[in-house]
C-alpha cells in the first residue's frame, strides 16, 4: 500500500511534512521536529515510507526499525486529504509492518499539545507510557506511547 520513498522523493516528502505539521508553528511557537528533520539519511537508511492516491503522494510515514521494536517517527497528511481516514490507514500500514519485522512493540513520542493526535494513537491501543521535557525546546512537553504488536 505504502511505497518505499527514493532520492527523488526528497522535496515531496519535505512539502508533505511542512503541509501536515505547519498549522502548529503558530500554536506552538517554533516549528515541530518533523519540520526540522533532514530527510536524506532517513531515505537512505530506507525508513520513509509514501502512500500515493491516483499518482499523487497523499500522505508518508517515517518508521525506524530497531532490535526489539518499531519507532514512529512521523505520519503526515497532506491538509488536502484531512478527515479522509488516510492517517489512520497508514498507522494500520505501520503496525501491519511492525508485525511483519516481527518486532514485539511499535512506539512514538509526541508533543503534549497534540492532544488531537494522543486521542487518536490511544483509541487505536496505544498507552502512554511517559512523558518528559523537550531537552531542544525549553517548555514543550514529549508524550512517550508504545503498543504491543501481536
Amino acid at each position: 500500500m505504502l511505497r518505499q520513498a527514493g532520492a527523488d522523493d526528497l522535496e515531496t516528502v519535505r512539502r508533505l511534512t511542512a503541509a501536515a505539521y505547519g498549522p502548529y508553528v503558530e500554536a506552538f511557537g517554533g516549528e515541530p521536529l518533523p519540520m526540522r528533520e533532514d530527510y536524506r539519511p532517513r531515505i537512505a537508511n530506507r525508513e520513509v515510507w509514501l502512500l500515493d492516491m491516483k499518482d499523487e503522494p497523499v500522505g508518508l510515514a517515517v518508521l525506524e526499525r530497531h532490535a526489539d521494536h518499531a519507532m514512529l517517527f512521523s505520519i503526515a497528511v497532506s491538509p488536502d486529504h484531512h478527515s479522509r481516514g488516510i492517517g489512520r490507514t497508514i498507522l494500520g500500514w505501520v503496525e501491519d509492518k511492525t508485525r511483519e519485522w516481527e518486532l514485539p512493540e511499535l512506539r512514538l513520542y509526541t508533543n503534549a499539545r497534540m492532544e488531537r493526535n494522543i486521542a487518536i494513537y490511544a483509541a487505536s491501543g496505544f498507552q502512554e507510557t511517559g512523558r518528559r521535557p523537550n531537552p531542544y525546546r525549553p517548555g514543550w512537553v514529549i508524550v512517550d506511547m508504545a503498543k504491543q504488536i501481536a
